[in-house]
């Protein structure tokens, strides 16, 4: 039986709605509600839902950039809901993330070099020589190379700033990612090879996936299994290869319903 590297137990995030008169009494609004679950090593697990359902608050209390209300996280067996700045440090060597928007994920006044050794530098891994070494490696495993180096930001298309953002997620050598609407930025070509580059990744480093979108064409191909959330909680978790074996939730089948006759397939296109 395969392990689980994530384990959630009840995850809970409210947030105090702003009194419109002091005599209003305080209200709470649930943005996660009691949400459980396991991620197994080496799967790639799929949260969906529509925007708002609280799919993106999940991953950043996963990876605690926003605080949970309730509840418990354990990686690898480990409880790491209460961290000092230290054991936060380490763990998010193993656990990195991949944001939606590219544009915004890089730092625009400095160098592609420069962006990818700096989480070297913080970490304190390697001499300057191997730090450069390791950054043309990871650039050449996203399919650019060391003639990006000195580029900017601004310099690249929407696509190239994407694989750079995966290169800064893989420069530590991760074990988990979760990827927050990472290719819906992308049209639909530019997608496709996103995910075929991920899929390269992760059967080359063994990596676990947790994967956020709206897009259900794009989680039936890249997933495999489906956790799909409403107003903050899971109403469902299935295979994806037995999506057609099951019956479903009404919202679930909704939003199954929604996804256009072609299928997206990414396997037809090149990196």
């Amino acid at each position: 039986m395969v392990d689980s590297i994530i384990e959630v137990k009840n995850l809970t995030k409210t947030y105090k709605v702003a009194k419109k008169k002091l005599s209003q009494k305080a209200t709470y609004i649930h943005a996660v509600k009691d949400v459980s679950f396991q991620v197994f090593s080496g799967e790639t697990f799929g949260i969906v839902g529509e925007s708002g359902s609280g799919k993106s608050t999940i991953a950043h209390l996963i990876m605690g950039i926003n605080k949970m209300t309730d509840g418990k996280i354990n990686f690898k067996g480990r409880n790491i809901t209460h961290l000092s700045r230290s054991e936060n440090k380490e763990l998010y060597r193993q656990l990195q993330i991949v944001f939606q928007d590219p544009y915004s994920s890089l730092n625009p006044k400095r160098s592609i070099e420069w962006i990818l050794t700096e989480p070297l530098i913080i970490h304190k891994i390697g001499t300057k020589e191997w730090r450069k070494k390791r950054v043309i490696e990871v650039l050449e495993e996203v399919g650019l190379g060391e003639s990006y180096l000195k580029k900017m930001p601004h310099e690249l298309s929407g696509g190239q700033r994407q694989r750079v953002v995966i290169a800064s997620a893989l420069i530590l050598q991760p074990e988990v990612i979760i990827i927050d609407e990472g290719v819906s930025s992308l049209d639909v070509s530019i997608q496709a090879s996103i995910l075929n580059l991920l899929n390269d990744l992760k059967a080359k480093h063994n990596l676990t996936y947790i994967f956020i979108s709206h897009d259900l064409n794009v989680v039936q191909y890249f997933c495999d299994r489906i956790a799909v959330v409403y107003l903050g909680e899971f109403i469902e978790l299935f295979h994806t290869e037995e999506y057609n074996q099951v019956e479903h939730a009404d919202y679930t089948e909704k939003l199954f319903n929604a996804i256009p006759s072609v299928a997206f397939s990414p396997l037809d296109c090149n990196y």
